[in-house]
């Protein structure tokens, strides 16, 4: 059994201490949590340990909220740690997962610097096993790279222009960079597949939640049908091709039908491609897919944990974790 710590219980980190939970291989030592809202209270109520920084104990206390020590206890008494805490703070909680020689996998929102590899399970599993500190990409990142791994295997991706559609959040919410050019994401999935061609990714945000949208234009070194990338592309586990018949062509619409299949939270692992949109044009490649923001990463994790502690290959971890969150029954 493999002893896991999630430190930081957001919108990543309470996913991913959910699935930790559910895995026959691992066990959830506990998450780490700074304050004692409502989340935090979930937690407890599903039975997780709490463990919170040095000198937050007491606000705890005030409401009665127990807790099973400080991070630093969470850190030692784990094999691994997830790191979910807010971006920026991964790097910072680096020299403390260091100091109690403890692995740890950290989130997109930290630069590449931060870990050993940049991971994505379909793409370079491999590049984690052994390593003491990984970094998941952001979830735009690793639906990318879920789509780059097969098309780059089977016909070379030449070179790749990359329009991103980002959730900015909440309405009254103002971003401070509403339109990025390039974003990371290219350079991104580069640190992760380097043999392929340049990746040029332009972001912009927009007031809405949940699902991110790309718009994709590949060059490929094949010309393949579009009838066989639809065919190629369903074949992915963690890629989910929705049929034009569905009607489904929003993120509202994706919510209902994740919500309508039983999907916890919402969830939606795959990406989700519209099956209506993948054209071919020579060996250009047109698609839209989207991300559900919240939870694609969340698999990511749970096969990083096992790729660091080397308990098993990529296509063991990948069917495992797939069958018990189930994944690709949609």
């Amino acid at each position: 059994m493999i002893r896991v710590g999630v430190n930081g219980y957001g919108t990543i980190g309470k996913r991913v201490a959910d699935a930790v939970n559910s895995m026959p291989d691992m066990e959830l030592v506990g998450i780490g949590k700074a304050s004692p809202n409502h989340t935090a209270d979930a937690a407890a109520e599903r039975g997780y340990d709490i463990y919170v920084p040095e000198g937050r104990h007491d606000g705890f206390d005030d409401v009665g909220m127990a807790v099973a020590g400080d991070i630093h206890d969470l850190i030692e008494t784990s094999d691994i740690v997830a790191d979910a805490t807010p971006a920026g703070m991964g790097a910072e909680y680096r020299p403390i997962y260091e100091e109690h020689d403890t692995p740890a996998l950290f989130q997109g929102g930290e630069g590449a610097d931060v870990a050993d590899a940049s991971f994505t399970a379909r793409a370079n599993y491999s590049e984690a096993t052994d390593k003491d500190y990984v970094r998941i990409v952001s979830c735009n990142t690793t639906g990318l790279n879920r789509m780059f791994a097969p098309l780059h295997e089977e016909y070379g991706v030449e070179r790749a222009s990359i329009t991103l559609v980002r959730c900015r959040g909440e309405h009254a919410v103002i971003s401070a960079d509403p339109v990025t050019l390039p974003s990371h994401h290219g350079p991104d999935a580069l640190e992760v597949i380097p043999d392929m061609g340049p990746i040029t990714t332009m972001g912009m945000k927009v007031p809405t939640v949940r699902h991110h949208f790309h718009g994709i234009n590949v060059e490929l070194g094949a010309e393949p049908s579009a009838e066989e990338v639809r065919d190629l592309l369903a074949s992915q586990s963690r890629i989910h091709v929705i049929d034009g018949d569905l009607g489904i062509d929003s993120g509202w619409e994706l919510q209902e039908f994740a919500l309508d299949r039983g999907r916890d939270r919402m969830n939606l692992y795959e990406n989700q491609i519209f099956e209506d949109s993948i054209s071919m044009d020579g060996p250009q490649l047109h698609l839209f897919q989207s991300i559900h923001r919240e939870s694609d990463v969340v698999p990511e994790n749970v096969d990083a944990i096992r790729a660091m502690m080397g308990d098993a290959d990529a296509a063991e971890s990948i069917e495992l974790t797939n069958e018990v969150m189930g994944i690709g029954d949609i």
